[in-house]
């Protein structure tokens, strides 16, 4: 029979063997992911699509995700009918990531696919290929040098919510891609705080119009541009920026949104 005295001061060896990979390997991760050719933020579908491009073509990116399930509003289908639509112009991209689609009969160019197969397989396909997701994290601010936008200012999504008095950290990169969907945090931070002009009529933000799904959708691919030097914005967020109109759980704009930002970046870094 065991002596309880010893029972009681060992060392949880299994427990604290969990605990320590975890922090090491968390730990590792972030470390190696401080300075980066790509910062995106918002892990919704324009931007797991850009993710993956980047990352094949060899630079190190990373998404920062506010939320706990990256896929942004993707999972939900229409009304919570977990399916979505897309157009036959962005069935490529659909097969390079290993997602099943079937076509409309009666919509010839258009198919359907599960949503949570779509949201899965964006997440996968991305990581697969080397970016990193950073889950519940927030994006409180840029950083700013050298006349352009260099980096970004984050916390955890928990410590922001709650209003807690903690400082952040950041991360610089070379680029930082705006994939936060219909609100443009990054944009209206570089706007209001920064008080930078964007390349838009304005300088602003011109605001999201409403529903129209053939303009949105072709508008979402023609707005995924550079805004200022480094700021790049794909999907929605560009949508916003630009003062295109929204599409609804169609999803083809946002793919093809999303392979034109990782274009358009490696551009910019000579890839």
């Amino acid at each position: 029979m065991s002596d309880p005295k010893i029972a009681e001061n060992s060392a949880p060896v299994i427990e604290t063997t969990i605990t320590r990979a975890i922090i090491e390997g968390f730990s590792e991760k972030l470390l190696n992911h401080l300075s980066l050719d790509v910062a995106i933020v918002g892990a919704g579908p324009s931007a797991l699509v850009a993710a993956r491009y980047l990352a094949k073509a060899g630079l190190k990116a990373a998404i920062f995700e506010r939320k706990l399930a990256p896929g942004g509003g993707t999972w939900g289908g229409g009304m919570l009918f977990n399916e979505v639509v897309v157009q036959d112009a962005s069935l490529e991209i659909l097969d390079d990531f290993g997602i099943t689609h079937k076509p409309i009969a009666s919509a010839p160019g258009y198919n359907t696919l599960d949503s949570v197969e779509m949201a899965s397989g964006l997440i996968y396909g991305a990581v697969h290929a080397g970016a990193k997701i950073f889950n519940s994290v927030s994006v409180e601010d840029i950083v700013f040098r050298d006349k352009q936008v260099g980096g970004l200012v984050i916390n955890w999504t928990p410590v922001e919510r709650l209003g807690m008095h903690v400082d952040p950290l950041t991360v610089t990169s070379r680029c930082v891609l705006d994939g936060t969907g219909h609100p443009s945090e990054i944009m209206h931070l570089a706007v209001e705080k920064a008080q930078l002009k964007l390349s838009t009529p304005t300088g602003g933000i011109l605001g999201e119009k409403p529903m129209w799904v053939d303009s949105g959708e072709a508008s979402t691919v023609e707005n995924t541009q550079e805004y200022y030097p480094g700021l790049f914005a794909c999907g929605m967020s560009a949508n916003n920026v630009m003062g295109g109109y929204r599409m609804g759980p169609i999803f083809g704009g946002m793919l093809l949104s999303g392979r034109k930002a990782a274009q358009l970046i490696c551009a910019r870094l000579g890839v």
